[in-house]
């Protein structure tokens, strides 16, 4: 029996897609095998799906859920000089039929500190979370979060907020 390079290349190609596999489905190997099935079930250019290291420490809420809308889910400081510290409030509204329980505000430094209502928000009622942001230490373009885990649905629900800081003058 005689095998062409192309042949056996191709068959290591094939073993070497299988292999790399991870034990998940099949897909690379069949569309190298020219299953027709593939094309149909998975898109050519399929977007995937958004990388959110948070998404999988999410607790599930218990019990029954809702829902909030804020008026804005992003808030720009403008420019701010370093050592600065701005408060913002961002306004939402239950627009669930359950009352509303903000389980968890928590920023994503020490210099963001969000403070959320305790109380239960009911249907229909508005509330306000409100952000401090404190540029000590901090210099040019700022992002922040402020991650919000309620019995919403999804369960978590995420802020930001931006500044550009100077720098502060250093004395010489």
């Amino acid at each position: 029996m005689r095998f062409s390079f192309t042949t056996l290349t191709l068959a290591a190609l094939i073993a070497g897609f299988t292999a790399c596999n991870d034990g998940g489905s099949d897909t690379t190997a069949k569309a190298i095998e020219g299953d027709a099935t593939t094309e149909a079930s998975t898109p050519e250019n399929a977007k995937p799906e958004k990388f959110d290291p948070a998404k999988d420490q999410a607790e599930v809420p218990a019990g029954p859920t809702t829902s909030m809308v804020f008026d804005t889910y992003e808030h720009d400081f403008g420019t701010l000089e370093e050592g600065e510290s701005v408060t913002h409030m961002f306004k939402f509204t239950n627009t669930g039929s359950e009352p509303l329980l903000l389980e968890k505000c928590k920023g994503s430094c020490g210099c963001t500190v969000p403070q959320c209502p305790k109380e239960p928000i009911p249907p229909g009622a508005s509330g306000e979370i409100e952000v401090k942001f404190n540029s000590k230490g901090k210099k040019n373009s700022q992002t922040k979060t402020v991650t919000i885990n309620a019995n919403t649905d999804p369960g978590q629900t995420i802020l930001k907020i931006k500044a550009f800081v100077n720098p502060a003058e250093t004395a010489q």
